[in-house]
């Protein structure tokens, strides 16, 4: 069974997929449940276009991004172990501007 989620860039990290902040996603099938730790494998493979060490540190997000799932922090939610669901939200905020 494929999984179809929303994942959204804002506050410049948009700028990492080419200025597109919303995108509908089809995740392929696999055997274990998604993990946000796959999902973010997954983004930094076949979303992100551009400097992909602004986005990804190891195997978590950058210090500076927010990530929000349904509107609550990941944090409340088990960070790379939550188990994404059908139709989650999860949105990446970056919370460092230049100036």
């Amino acid at each position: 069974m494929t999984l179809r989620i929303t994942v959204e860039f804002s506050g410049g990290a948009e700028l990492l997929c080419r200025n597109v902040k919303k995108h509908s996603l089809t995740l392929p099938k696999k055997e274990e449940t998604w993990l946000i730790r796959n999902l973010l494998k997954w983004l930094q493979e076949n979303i992100i276009k551009e400097r992909p060490e602004l986005f990804i540190q190891g195997d978590t997000v950058r210090p500076g991004i927010l990530v929000l799932i349904n509107d609550a922090d990941w944090e409340l939610m088990g960070e790379l172990d939550y188990e994404i669901q059908e139709n989650d939200r999860v949105i990446f905020i970056s919370t460092l501007h230049g100036g």
